[in-house]
């Protein structure tokens, strides 16, 4: 459905810009006009991994004129495949940094607003404040109902982008316009019922497709120009090299958005310990079991010292076989890259009578708040 152009016009542009985008103002319905709006936006990038290495580049040469960008990791070997804003040399350096420079060499005129942080229900409203739009490249879902929640507050739209192995989803949620986020998912999936890229695998070229459609709803959304996928979501299979369109409408039951929540509690996301907590307890040489889940290639790579390796495949199958196997007096804390297959196993374990806490954040909160020799991984 069209709507009004998001953002007023900035000032002329000079006659080195006129001539950079010539090619694009002349596109039926865009002009000088459009472009100027576009150099008066405020944009705000949540994730530099894959789906924000797609959006900065293209939000940068379109001629976004104030790029946000607010994410907490650091690049490791395994990310380079598919978040080609980073290189090899930029290993262990923060993402947020890294992308930055790929934006400035491909315009040094766009003002950058760096956010090395987590985006959290603390810090959500100070970092969307002045923004006119956000695009959501998370990877988790926790923060992309904080992001929604945040943004429906701040009266912004989001563009969110998922990518899921080979395939992928794009919608828009404005609730001041239309149905949200939360219309389309009222209710987060089961925790562990899900894996992380990180933890599934993607191919790098989804990550191009859904967050080029990402950057073109937002153009679209600045400018005015062209239909909004408001109530709209397009999922994209690559495997059959085929999209296609789900509609949805607005919850007339869905209780109104008035405050941020703890994002973690409504996902599910519960019974952890914080790489703090175990790293005090290590220190302090108290009693505990550390069952790492994840597969034999990635304990070889890095792990925790006194590990005990058990890939979830193995807890899958033999649940009970593995509790009994585990030492009954000593506290147990799950392990992995990410966190959702450690609460998988924690849920199966539980049912076989062995209970136990996931390390938050897997080894990469571990990495990040404890080792920083471990962003390798």
């Amino acid at each position: 459905m069209p709507l009004p152009p998001l953002v007023e016009p900035g000032p002329e542009l000079s006659p080195e810009r006129i001539a950079r985008y010539a090619r694009t103002t002349q596109l039926p319905g865009f002009g000088p006009l459009a472009q100027r709006r576009l150099a008066a936006a405020r944009v705000l990038v949540v994730g530099a991994g894959g789906l924000g290495s797609a959006v900065l580049p293209l939000l940068a040469s379109a001629g976004v004129g104030t790029i946000g960008i607010v994410d907490d990791d650091r690049v490791e070997p395994s990310n380079l495949p598919r978040q080609s804003i980073h290189t090899p040399a930029d290993v262990g350096r923060p993402k947020v940094e890294s992308a930055a420079d790929t934006v400035r060499a491909l315009d040094d005129g766009i003002e950058l607003r760096l956010l090395h942080e987590r985006l959290t229900s603390e810090n959500a409203e100070r970092i969307l404040a002045g923004f006119d739009l956000v695009l959501d490249g998370s990877d988790n879902f926790p923060t992309r109902y904080l992001v929604d929640d945040a943004a429906t507050l701040a009266d912004i739209p989001v563009v969110w982008g998922a990518v899921h192995q080979t395939g992928g989803q794009v919608g828009l949620s404005w609730a001041q316009q239309g149905p949200t986020y939360r219309d389309l998912f009222p209710v987060p999936p089961a925790p562990g019922s899900v894996a992380s890229c990180a933890e599934a695998g993607a191919l790098p070229s989804v990550c191009g497709v859904i967050g080029g459609l990402m950057v073109g709803e937002a153009l679209k959304l600045i400018t005015g120009t062209g239909d909004a996928l408001l109530g709209r979501v397009i999922v994209h299979d690559a495997l059959r090299g085929a999209f296609r369109e789900l509609a949805y409408e607005r919850d007339p039951q869905a209780a109104p958005v008035t405050q941020l929540i703890d994002y973690d509690l409504f996902c599910g996301v519960t019974d952890t310990m914080s790489p703090a907590e175990l790293h005090a307890r290590l220190i302090a040489g108290e009693p505990h079991t550390l069952l790492d889940v994840r597969e034999t290639w990635e304990a070889e790579i890095v792990e925790l010292p006194g590990s005990l390796l058990v890939p979830l495949g193995v807890v899958q199958r033999d649940p009970v076989g593995v509790a009994a196997r585990l030492p009954q007096d000593d506290p147990l804390v799950i392990v992995c890259h990410h966190g959702i297959r450690a609460e998988t196993a924690r849920q199966l374990l539980a049912e076989a009578g062995m209970r136990g806490v996931v390390l938050a954040g897997g080894l990469d909160a571990w990495a990040r708040d404890v080792d920083p020799a471990m962003a390798r991984y």
